[in-house]
């Protein structure tokens, strides 16, 4: 008759402790890989930069952008009602979405667009100010392939696309 302690060394693997090591190499290697933690930390970073930029565009720019409209509203408030339930006019856009009307809400979309802007303007800037300071432009110079007419690097001696030779060795 088998012993207990032998019925517990059969279902248990022997090697479980090295595979559970071996598992958290693994991993470690994997998260704390160098383009892991740049992802990362990039995300972390543009969480903040969306949070900072997002402020500027509604706290900075649109109160004198709705200062041009007639009303008095901010111009994340500014809609129009393309089907109302019978509420009647409504104060706020919150109101008009509660009562379930059917709004377009300009405004937000405007807003929206400012801060795409925005955004797309200070990663321009951050972009030139990295290549004046590393003098390794992130901002890559591109032609026209002569005969296939795709984007290429001013640099390529030959085209990516159609393999052929920019300095007219073929012809």
């Amino acid at each position: 008759m088998p012993r207990l302690e032998d019925a517990q060394q059969t279902l248990l693997p022997s090697n479980l402790k090295a595979r559970t090591q071996n598992a958290w190499d693994d991993f470690t290697d994997f998260a704390l890989r160098d383009n892991v933690l740049e992802v990362a930390v990039g995300l972390i970073l543009a969480s903040a930069f969306t949070t900072v930029v997002s402020s500027f565009v509604d706290d900075i720019i649109l109160p004198p952008v709705s200062l041009i409209s007639p009303s008095n509203n901010n111009l994340d408030g500014k809609f129009a009602v393309l089907r109302g339930r019978g509420g009647g006019p409504y104060a706020t856009l919150k109101d008009a979405r509660d009562d379930g009307a059917v709004v377009m809400a300009y405004g937000e979309f405007i807003s929206k667009i400012i801060r795409l802007f925005v955004i797309a303007l200070a990663l321009f800037v951050i972009a030139r100010a990295y290549g004046w300071a590393a003098s390794d432009s992130v901002i890559k110079k591109q032609v026209k392939c002569k005969y296939c007419r795709k984007r290429i690097s001013e640099k390529a001696k030959r085209c990516v696309n159609c393999t052929s030779w920019q300095d007219g060795r073929e012809g």
